[in-house]
């Protein structure tokens, strides 16, 4: 086994439940024991135990009442019912209860050790088929799911609209940077003088009366571009959510 396994031993025979410890513990096994059903009941909301042997006759609590309450709260833990005089109303009320075997008395080592490998390695298989699946890593390449937005239709629509004029603004505002960029140097040097500054003053209004139409032609461009952009994006969200 590569993990610790454990087991609870319901019984009110102390000997049954020293065999039990003896022989699953030599063999790798966390063996818990309780005197009756009303101890096992608690042992079991405290911890989770992987297989439950249970004495079918015992005081206070019986063994299939133990199981049919170990069933009703956890159903995957194995149940198995001990017993010296089981009869069949007591074995079919317990199958009813979803009990994994039957152990009858007297017991050898030989017997509650392959008992105990038996439920126990039925237990990992079922926990192995229980489990969920581990996501899929996402697939890169062909068949690939595209990020959320690459494959908008009124989005690509909006790009190929708004393209032209994009590139008509920087067709437009590039040689207003240049030409900015070189009046601040002048105006930078301009100031060191007084004659040059009243130059500068005169170049600067003259060449705000020349950049005002053109500065006027960005804005009634791109002023009709964005309201356009505007309501093709609310278009676009709306849709999405449909």
């Amino acid at each position: 086994m590569t993990t610790l396994r454990k087991v609870l031993v319901v019984d009110d025979d102390p000997v049954v439940r020293k065999s039990f410890d003896r022989v699953l513990s030599n063999k790798g096994y966390a063996v818990i024991t309780a005197e009756s059903g009303e101890v096992a009941m608690r042992k079991l909301a405290e911890e989770k135990y992987d297989a439950v042997y249970t004495d079918i006759r015992m005081p206070g609590m019986s063994g299939l009442e133990v199981a049919e309450q170990v069933k009703a709260r956890k159903p995957w833990t194995p149940v198995v019912i001990i017993t010296g005089y089981g009869t069949e109303a007591a074995e079919a009320r317990a199958k009813a209860a979803g009990v994994t075997s039957f152990l009858h008395k007297p017991l050898s080592p030989e017997v509650i050790e392959d008992s105990a490998r038996a439920v126990t390695a039925a237990a990992e298989k079922a926990e192995a088929i229980a489990l969920p699946a581990p996501p899929l890593a996402p697939a890169v390449g062909v068949g690939a799911e595209e990020k959320p937005g690459t494959n908008n239709p009124v989005l690509n629509l909006l790009l190929f609209v708004a393209a032209p004029f994009i590139g008509l603004a920087y067709v437009i505002a590039l040689p207003f940077v240049g030409l900015a960029l070189l009046a601040k140097i002048a105006w930078t040097e301009a100031a060191k003088n007084e004659r040059l500054r009243n130059s500068a003053k005169a170049a600067g209004h003259f060449g705000m009366m020349l950049a005002a139409p053109l500065i006027g032609l960005v804005f009634f461009i791109f002023f009709p571009v964005f309201g356009i952009a505007a309501l093709l994006w609310t278009a676009g969200k709306a849709a999405t959510k449909h």
